[in-house]
């Protein structure tokens, strides 16, 4: 069972995005002025009237201007197209027909299947006799005025005809209904242009995301299902992430914010780096920010097949390089990969099982003990001010990430050396790759008691 698809086209900037954002109620699509902000198809999960279904918000087709995408933006729409139980194409009752208009019906006239036609930007009544003209487009679908904008005219209207729509196919496989889910999510991050889109798409074994030399191709997050070996997976393919003073206010700012949500909300991080330029700072605060919200962590070395004169120690040293640059994310598990030409790929599948399921390990009250005590009999911290630190015993109290409350005499007295010290004690006797650890201390005394 699925939830219905609805595909959004249409020419750029007919407001497509706008409606989106107004379906789903948030602003999730990109929206600006700039014709062809949508490049790749992106998903959204949406519900009206207790109907839930999904949004797909495609770009539009490009004026000869772009024409570096029109190909590939196209082909984006085609795969929309032929997924799709309903179209929505949204028209600009403002501009009238067009001729990118009537390119659109050609390539979607021999579709049996629901169409609807959302005549966009009547944002009144008095604009309502802007809409006959599209009769001309030569479809039998009814008209429906709608502001996008505002919301002011036939929003509601549209949704209730496509919810119509859709009972009509009486399709077994469509249900309207949210499914319950244990999938996955995997947010695919990095710097523009490392091979995230590409070795998203070969993931899933199609192209669903747009591959560029370009750097900043992907804008949106682009949300994608995959089963692999009975296990369900949401890949997250994101905008490239730079510093955001190297990025210009406006839709690229936006790709980053959008990325960095994505991120919060998956389950996996799997930061993308680029074999020969190896680690960057934006590497290194990727990986802060992944820790920051607690996120299992692959690091994966892309591009690996570019590597010239590799010797059996080649991955030995760049693991170590990378461990050396980025201290912080030394328990990340690291694939050297192709997605050119697939070598290594599925090891991600693989990995993200393993550290989704170690970010929610438990560990037995007993056990935490054991390790704390022998760790603490083994290297006993130094002195402070003539104090010494002291564990009188620890326990587990969260996961995602694994979160430990240590009772201590005084938190004070807890140098960061001696932190990081407890935790390597507890990865070296309990499997914890791929996932930061947290270590919290309650003192005993009721000033140092912090909550």
């Amino acid at each position: 069972m699925r939830e219905p698809i609805i595909a959004i086209i249409g020419r750029p900037n007919v407001g497509k995005s706008t409606l989106v954002n107004r379906i789903v109620g948030a602003r999730k699509a990109i929206v600006d002025d700039l014709p062809g902000v949508t490049r790749d198809r992106a998903y959204y999960d949406a519900e009206w009237q207790d109907q839930h279904f999904t949004v797909v918000d495609t770009g539009g087709l490009v004026p000869r201007e772009h024409e570096e995408f029109t190909s590939q933006i196209n082909q984006q729409v085609d795969v929309a197209l032929e997924e799709a139980d309903v179209v929505i194409l949204v028209v600009d009752g403002q501009a009238g027909v067009t001729a990118l208009d009537e390119e659109i019906v050609k390539q979607i006239r021999p579709l049996k299947k629901p169409v609807l036609i959302a005549v966009n930007k009547i944002d009144n009544r008095e604009q309502l006799g802007l809409v006959p003209e599209f009769y001309q487009l030569g479809l039998s679908s009814e008209l429906i005025p709608i502001s996008a904008m505002h919301g002011t005219v036939g929003v509601g209207d549209l949704l209730d005809k496509v919810m119509t729509a859709v009972q009509d196919l009486n399709n077994p496989e469509i249900s309207m209904q949210p499914p319950e889910t244990s999938a996955i999510r995997i947010a695919f991050v990095g710097r523009p242009n490392v091979g995230k889109s590409s070795l998203v798409n070969r993931l899933l074994g199609e192209e669903r995301t747009i591959v560029s030399d370009i750097p900043g191709t992907t804008r949106d997050a682009i949300d994608s299902e995959v089963l692999w070996h009975d296990h369900d997976f949401v890949l997250v393919d994101t905008a490239g992430i730079r510093r955001k003073s190297k990025v210009s206010y406006g839709v690229e700012l936006f790709s980053v914010d959008r990325a960095i949500r994505s991120l919060k909300r998956a389950d996996v991080t799997v930061l993308v780096i680029e074999a020969i330029e190896g680690v960057t700072d934006q590497d290194k605060r990727i990986i802060e920010t992944s820790n920051q919200y607690g996120k299992a962590l692959i690091i994966v070395v892309n591009k690996w097949d570019l590597v010239e004169a590799k010797t059996p120690k080649s991955t030995k040293e760049f693991i170590k390089e990378i461990q050396h640059e980025a201290p912080h994310g030394r328990f990340a598990p690291i694939v050297f990969t192709s997605a050119k030409t697939g070598q290594r790929v599925e090891k991600v599948f693989e990995l993200a099982l393993k550290v989704y399921e170690n970010n929610h390990r438990r560990i037995q009250t007993s056990v935490v003990n054991q390790v704390l005590l022998e760790a603490y009999t083994l290297s006993p911290p130094p002195p402070l001010k003539n104090k010494r630190f002291k564990i009188y015993y620890g326990t587990q109290v969260d996961v995602a990430p694994p979160t430990f409350l240590l009772f201590v005499n005084s938190d004070k007295l807890l140098k960061e050396s001696y932190r990081r010290y407890l935790e390597h004690r507890l990865r070296e006797n309990i499997d914890f790759e791929g996932s930061p650890v947290v270590l919290a201390c309650r003192s005993k005394d009721e000033k140092d008691t912090k909550g």
